[in-house]
């Protein structure tokens, strides 16, 4: 994987216009955000975080009040230090804000005495210093969030920065227990053959190799495993294509001790070969140790 692209991306633009979308997709892609910093505060913000912190994004708009008036001048200051800055101006046309307002029932910052559209005229000639001085200007009208996200990662982002941005998590469970709250994809290996009905093997876990070497013995679990590999390899990349920047996989069985922390420890081994990140999880290992023999076991092993 090579290193991450320098980059100070200063996003503003029409309120509605989609900033707080960027921000968002730049955070999920790992950069440093802050929302509504006020320009006076820029250089001295770049110079405390940059290049501790080689990807920054920072947006600034009507917010800030007056001090946005001050935004072309900072510009102007720090371009001359070297910073990897670009402006990024978002912009859509006066009907779509409208229908954007009035589904959102946000209050236009602009918005005092005058009414929403006199509001959105005055932002645009107010900010159009700014958009003349913008690097990148983009109009998402016909845009939907989604196809904004996409552009912006298609415009600004590596593409390998964007293949290791999504988290996979995987972790076991006992049915018994209950399934997890927060897993979008669950797999019930209750088929499998069971160690817990080996007295031998009753009081080690699915990260003991005796259990794993019994679970994976068996036929039936090797055809299973084909066939799982095969799906979570053609899931995952998807799931990432569509956005998504977490993804939990949680594998039941019984009690959550052997066979689906196995399973799961299998499946994070064989993603973090694919420079996948994944966090490895099992919920449910430790519970009950004097009935599975475990503290026995260990005193015997002491």
């Amino acid at each position: 994987m090579s290193a991450r692209q320098n980059a100070i991306f200063i996003v503003t633009g029409l309120s509605g216009a989609g900033k707080s979308l960027a921000i968002r997709c730049f955070e999920d892609m790992g950069f440093l955000c802050v929302d509504n910093l006020i320009p006076p505060l820029l250089p001295q913000f770049i110079a405390l975080t940059y290049p501790r912190m080689p990807q920054i994004a920072v947006v600034m708009d009507s917010r800030g009040g007056s001090f946005l008036d001050e935004l072309t001048n900072v510009l102007d200051q720090i371009k001359p230090e070297g910073y990897p800055t670009t402006v990024v101006f978002l912009e859509a046309s006066d009907n779509i804000l409208l229908t954007r307002f009035s589904e959102t029932r946000r209050r236009h910052p602009l918005w005092g005495e005058a009414t929403l559209v006199d509001s959105i005229k005055q932002e645009r000639d107010r900010l159009a210093e700014i958009r003349a001085a913008a690097d990148v200007i983009i109009d998402t009208s016909d845009l939907t969030s989604k196809q904004l996200k996409e552009k912006l990662i298609a415009s600004f982002i590596q593409t390998d920065q964007v293949e290791g941005s999504m988290q996979v998590t995987v972790k076991s469970f006992g049915f018994k227990y209950g399934a997890p709250m927060d897993a979008d994809l669950v797999f019930d290996v209750r088929f499998l053959p069971n160690p817990h009905y080996d007295p031998d093997l009753r009081p080690f876990t699915g990260l003991d190799d005796k259990v794993q070497d019994f679970v994976l013995s068996h036929p039936v679990t090797l055809e299973f495993l084909e066939r799982f590999i095969d799906l979570v390899s053609f899931l995952v990349p998807h799931y990432r294509k569509e956005g998504k920047t977490h993804l939990a996989i949680a594998i039941g069985c019984t009690g959550g001790r052997h066979r689906s922390v196995a399973i799961a420890h299998y499946l994070a081994d064989y993603l973090r070969r694919g420079d996948t990140p994944v966090v490895e999880e099992h919920r449910d290992i430790a519970r009950h140790p004097d009935y599975y023999g475990a503290d026995q076991q260990t005193r015997a092993g002491a």
